[in-house]
């Protein structure tokens, strides 16, 4: 199983709206992935309530059967749509990622 964890911190205020708003938004766009690509087997988005300097705002995380069908789910065309959404709403180098293989 591959596990595949990005986090991100957003915007103050985004031309979508606050903070919280974009991350409502966030939430919804990447949770919907989930029944427009067969290659997810679970995927699940989280707004974060820890406010301590170190924190992100939002994280997903998902899981998928082989690396070819992560790599399938990243050129998906659903989830290019969520990629630029997530590119409007971001701090800049902010995102981070980590892709690993587990039993």
């Amino acid at each position: 199983m591959i596990k595949h964890i990005v986090m991100w911190r957003v915007k103050d205020e985004t031309k979508y709206g606050s903070k919280e708003e974009a991350l409502r938004q966030a939430k919804e766009k990447l949770e919907a992935l989930k029944s427009k690509i067969s290659e997810i087997v679970f995927l699940e988005a989280g707004i974060n309530y820890n406010t301590t300097e170190a924190a992100y705002d939002l994280i997903l995380y998902s899981e998928f059967k082989t690396d070819e069908d992560l790599q399938t789910y990243q050129v998906h065309p659903e989830h290019l749509k969520v990629v630029e959404f997530m590119k409007e709403i971001v701090v800049p180098n902010s995102r981070v990622v980590v892709d690993y293989e587990s039993n």
